[in-house]
């Protein structure tokens, strides 16, 4: 199965589980869409929104795990 870590790129994560787009936007990262978001790696973005990267990656890696990826 396939995980993500706090290096994962937003722009990857995306390609391979797009599933994860209703959790980031739930903490509030709304821009998915942005170009400049999809080189940004999920501790960067987490960092920008005072988010733990920790916890966001457990929580998109539990997430991937219950869908079968």
């Amino acid at each position: 199965m396939a995980q993500v870590s706090k290096d994962t790129k937003i722009g990857e994560l995306m390609m391979m589980f797009p599933e994860a787009a209703p959790i980031l936007m739930e903490i509030g990262m709304h821009c998915l869409g942005c170009p400049a978001s999809q080189m940004e790696t999920l501790e960067e973005a987490a960092m920008v929104h005072g988010i733990d990267s920790a916890l966001l990656v457990e929580k998109i890696n539990a997430a991937m795990q219950a869908a079968g990826k």
